[in-house]
């Protein structure tokens, strides 16, 4: 399945079902009256926040959402029938903005959630809602009021606990394969990763979600390389793991090049916590470690860890400083594997 984070879509509630201009004749009654039926009402147009679902891909094979349209009313008092609602399936985390990109519509952050988008029209009034003691034989009913059509877009922001961020080539899909069961791809060529993966990894009986998105490069906010329309995944993240290349020729410049662009990104992204870690230690040696995790330490000016992905080593106490930094109640506890008997 291809991912896919932003998508167009245009949507229109159905419009209401017009009013009967009806009479009643039949034999032996003298005074019939009027008997016509209301409209029925338009379907509208909602959106649900649904469990399965991490892509907009739905929405590349179809754009158009346009909802039934209510039944005209009808004579003997017979009201129209109502149009169906639309319901837009979007995954948890999707942003709902205006046609201008920018305005806010709705943040789907909850499970379930769902939101009125477009409101179907109400239908119009048969000739017996206008029967009065002084007008008892109406001739008037009105039209069913038309549906809203509006163009949306969907942006998706995958709902992480940790983002993990660097240059290419920094090892974050190392780190997701050596601690989780995602497979992203690995090789020894940048930008490897062309589209977020999303890791659940475990440490002390509890889990949390960890999102990888592609590198960014220096002037990624001015849209070199891949831009930074990924960083947008990492936002709701309660703390980014920051990952160097232990053995570049520059960490501190490195280091510097990811914190510029987070600040340039804005959105609070540079105040989130942050795990620093110098990463691939295995290929130092321990004189070369040492250097290098002193130029790391004072360029971030605080603490700074080392790992490595492909030999695990120092995976564990990252996990744990990771975790140390998520709130409990966003923690899911790992299953307890039950006991099973001894078979000989």
């Amino acid at each position: 399945m291809k991912f896919l984070d932003l998508a167009k879509v245009y949507i229109r509630s159905g419009g209401g079902g017009g009013g009967c201009v009806s009479f009643r004749r039949e034999k032996f009654i003298e005074y019939g009256g009027p008997d016509g039926g209301d409209g029925g009402n338009g379907g509208s147009v909602w959106a649900e926040a649904v469990d399965g679902l991490n892509t907009l891909i739905d929405f590349r094979y179809q754009q158009h959402f346009f909802a039934k349209s209510g039944q005209p009313g009808m004579g003997r008092q017979r009201t129209g029938k109502n149009g169906d609602d639309i319901v837009l399936r979007v995954p948890v985390g999707t942003e709902i903005l205006d046609e201008d990109e920018e305005t806010l519509i709705a943040d789907m952050t909850e499970l379930g959630q769902r939101v009125l988008l477009a409101k179907g029209g109400n239908g119009g009034f048969g000739n017996l809602h206008f029967k009065t003691s002084t007008n008892q034989a109406p001739r008037r009913a009105n039209p069913g009021q038309e549906g809203v059509e509006r163009t949306l877009w969907l942006r998706l922001k995958l709902i992480a606990d940790v983002g993990l961020l660097g240059l290419p080539n920094a090892g974050k899909s190392t780190f997701l394969a050596a601690t989780s069961n995602a497979r992203p791809k690995i090789a020894d060529y940048p930008f490897t990763t062309l589209h977020p993966n999303l890791g659940v990894v475990g440490v002390d009986n509890a889990e949390f979600v960890v999102a990888d998105i592609p590198g960014l490069i220096a002037g990624a906010h001015e849209g070199k390389g891949i831009g930074d329309r990924f960083l947008g995944h990492v936002e709701r993240c309660a703390v980014l793991l920051h990952l160097v290349d232990g053995t570049s020729e520059d960490v501190a410049g490195d280091y510097q090049t990811i914190i510029t662009e987070l600040e340039a990104y804005g959105g609070h992204l540079a105040d989130k916590p942050r795990v620093t870690v110098l990463n691939k230690i295995d290929a130092l040696e321990d004189a070369e470690r040492d250097a290098a995790k002193a130029e790391l330490e004072d360029a971030s000016g605080g603490p700074v860890m080392t790992m490595s992905g492909v030999s695990h080593e120092g995976t564990t106490e990252v996990l744990r400083a990771l975790r140390a930094q998520i709130r409990e109640d966003r923690l899911r506890q790992k299953p307890q594997e039950e006991a099973k008997p001894w078979r000989p």
